[in-house]
């Protein structure tokens, strides 16, 4: 545990550096960003060492496995961010669980998201998934079309959508991962001229372990982390 914890420790330190680094370049400050830990790929014992290094915003992929360590772990301070796919048979169990929702990648999932929020008499802060690679694998809205949708969702009282989420193409690297995150800053800039009052857009979620410093480069408000934090611990 006193090793794990200092390779973690350790690794996050350089994350942060380069954060750091990455947000001068593109003249933000590294306080404009806040890194998400993914923990899918690591148990409870990696975690409790990750957040005694000072990581408390964890990002899983899957409901279910949400919902495991969310127990798990309840004696921790931690925020769960989902980062994954969904399902609206999920959302009952998910929902009181999360701080942020990365992946409103469907009106119709949506539609539902704001009926159980309604049902439990809450408010759930969520990002819109954008397909920004056109990748025909990948869930999300056209980003040609949710202009047009976007005064429709925001008729969903019971939603606060605070941003866009988006992932790079598929085996690209971090270089041509640039063009998409590009791509997605400037949609949230064209939408943002003509938003409904409810909706503020300010967060980006782009980048990941091997290109998270060109989001930052290109406006990422908040990067999804996970191998390059757990390099040298034995998951």
């Amino acid at each position: 545990m006193v090793a794990e914890q200092a390779r973690i420790a350790e690794n996050l330190g350089v994350i942060q550096q380069q954060i750091a680094e990455a947000a001068r370049r593109s003249g933000r400050s590294e306080d404009d960003v806040q890194l998400v830990a993914v923990t899918k790929y690591v148990g409870a014992s990696v975690i409790r060492a990750l957040v005694a290094s000072g990581c408390h915003v964890l990002g899983e992929s899957r409901p279910q496995v949400l919902w495991s360590k969310a127990v798990e772990l309840a004696d921790l301070e931690i925020a769960w961010h989902l980062i994954g796919h969904l399902q609206r048979n999920k959302l009952r169990r998910t929902l009181p669980l999360c701080q942020l929702v990365h992946s409103g990648d469907s009106q119709r999932l949506l539609v539902e998201m704001d009926k159980e929020a309604k049902r439990e008499g809450s408010a759930v802060e969520i990002l819109l998934e954008i397909n920004i690679s056109g990748d025909t694998e990948k869930h999300g809205f056209d980003p040609r079309q949710v202009a047009e949708i976007l005064p429709t969702l925001a008729q969903l009282e019971h939603l606060k959508i605070v941003g866009l989420m988006a992932m790079a193409a598929r085996g690209s690297s971090a270089e041509e991962a640039r063009r998409d995150f590009a791509a997605l800053r400037e949609l949230r800039d064209q939408l943002a001229g003509d938003c409904p009052d409810n909706v503020t857009l300010r967060h980006l979620s782009m980048g990941m372990s091997n290109d998270f410093q060109v989001a930052v480069e290109e406006g990422a408000t908040i990067i999804r982390v996970g191998s390059a934090l757990f390099a040298g611990i034995d998951r």
